[in-house]
């Protein structure tokens, strides 16, 4: 494993709000995983200079973690049909925030107005669905600590999947209830077409 350099500490405490903390995710090119599944720690991501949610939502926290927040991880489950989306909440003067590294045009920055971390999950829910229009948002984990982990796992050479097998077993909350879910109106056709755009291309 290789620690930060001081060099490289230096260059992320210029980050020093989350918006900039999002605008280093946004610079990030995104990892398609082509040659197989990644969970890079912060160290390997900044330094490779690519991620999907999982990374950027770690090196997001690692990144608010230097300037005093908790360095915090929630993940958004979905259904079978549809990818799970993680990001990094936050919270400043008692409300809710989080960063979020995404390919899509949407599922993005949330500033923090949020009263708890429900609000928060809620805020992607209507724009959560599949190229059909189907609504897939399910779940929303309670915030898993990462300052439970060894003091390594910034810098670990290898893939972080215990952090991600940590999330899976965190506590996940309902949505809504099935009844409710059964009568979910589908997006529309300007909002499927809204949500095909990508930043990013293999």
């Amino acid at each position: 494993m290789t620690p930060f350099t001081k060099k490289e500490i230096a260059t992320l405490k210029k980050y020093n709000t989350p918006a900039k903390v999002q605008d280093l995710l946004n610079s990030l090119k995104y990892n398609f995983c082509e040659k197989g599944d990644t969970v890079k720690s912060p160290a390997n991501t900044f330094r490779t200079k690519n991620a999907h949610c999982f990374e950027g939502a770690l090196l997001g926290a690692y990144t608010l973690s230097l300037q005093g927040h908790k360095p915090l991880l929630m993940c958004l489950k979905a259904t079978e049909d549809d990818l799970d989306h993680v990001i990094a909440p936050f919270k400043k003067n008692g409300l809710w925030g989080a960063l979020s590294k995404t390919n899509h045009a949407v599922l993005r920055y949330r500033d923090p107005v949020y009263k708890n971390i429900r609000e928060l999950a809620m805020s992607y829910f209507h724009e959560y669905f599949t190229d059909n229009g189907k609504k897939t948002l399910r779940q929303y984990s309670e915030p898993l600590d990462l300052a439970i982990f060894e003091s390594s796992w910034p810098f670990d050479e290898g893939d972080l999947w215990g952090i991600d097998e940590e999330l899976d077993k965190v506590k996940h909350f309902d949505i809504a209830p099935k009844k409710t879910i059964k009568k979910f109106r589908y997006a529309d056709k300007l909002e499927r077409e809204i949500g095909k755009f990508l930043e990013w291309k293999k």
